[in-house]
């Protein structure tokens, strides 16, 4: 799943490449995608303008020129891309905007779990989703105050606790593995059992290795590519995610993978240990 550096990658790539481009119809080939008819998503794009492109945590928001944003999810595998008008659409293209300069932007989606929700603007935080997001990974909307509220009031293990897009918005499970690996923190300790010195190493990491990630274009994994169709390189520079069965590369330990909240959880036994009576 792209996590919050490929989206906000796809984001700047979009806003160059489609940014104030005028929608002239929209084709929806799979009206499960959207949450109206597709008649009523393509009277109501049409003849409009893409004002801005905004990112909240995982979503992308389109803003529309007649005061509507598109929230789109991309989930598993969506993704986008500009191609000229008329050109064969792949298998899995499922929305097609025709914008009336003679391209076409098209979702695709191998897995067909991508949404986009079509409101009115100023609406979009009442979406399931969005109406409970948490705090951007950044120095200013991240506070260390919050952090140590939310960890000292939580009980539930620290990475299904990141993962919680309620708690701190655009973490999924590569990033939340690299930045327990940086705080040395193992991933099933329960997070009101963090000390407050740790915790502040944890947001400190998890605002830094954000930023990283989006300069490096996000991970490329499985098929994720931007809003050009170029891959990320972030993956190059991958501490412990996917590296089960190497050298730890702080101190040696042959790093380990075990399943944590269903997800393949890459950590140091040795830099990573468990405290408190806990049994993995």
């Amino acid at each position: 799943m792209p996590e919050l550096p490929e989206v906000e990658t796809v984001r700047r790539g979009l806003t160059q490449l489609v940014k104030d481009s005028q929608i002239t119809s929209v084709d929806v080939l799979y009206p499960k995608m959207i949450n109206v008819t597709p008649e009523d998503f393509n009277e109501t794009l049409q003849g409009q303008t893409i004002e801005q492109i905004d990112r909240r945590g995982k979503y992308l928001l389109f803003r529309i020129s007649n005061g509507y944003t598109i929230i789109s999810h991309l989930r598993m595998e969506g993704k986008y891309d500009v191609e000229p008008e008329g050109e064969t659409l792949g298998k899995h293209t499922h929305i097609v905007f025709h914008l009336a300069d003679g391209r076409e932007l098209r979702y695709n989606d191998t897995r067909k779990f991508g949404r986009m929700n079509l409101v009115k603007t100023g609406t979009e935080f009442e979406v399931a989703g969005l109406q409970t997001i948490g705090p951007e990974p950044t120095e200013e909307d991240l506070s260390l105050d919050y952090m140590l509220d939310i960890f000292k009031h939580g009980k539930r293990q620290v990475k299904p606790f990141l993962l919680d897009q309620s708690n701190i918005a655009g973490l999924g499970n590569i990033y939340v593995d690299e930045v327990l690996w940086m705080s040395k923190i193992h991933p099933l300790q329960p997070v009101n059992e963090i000390p407050e010195a740790q915790i502040a190493d944890l947001r400190a990491n998890i605002i830094d290795e954000i930023q990283r990630a989006i300069a490096g274009h996000g991970t490329t994994v499985h098929s994720y590519s931007n809003a050009y169709g170029e891959a990320g390189s972030f993956q190059n520079y991958l501490q412990v995610y996917g590296r089960k069965g190497e050298p730890c590369l702080r101190c040696g330990t042959t790093i380990e993978k075990i399943k944590v909240a269903q997800r393949g959880t890459s950590f140091c036994p040795y830099c990573q240990q468990l405290h408190g009576d806990h049994n993995e």
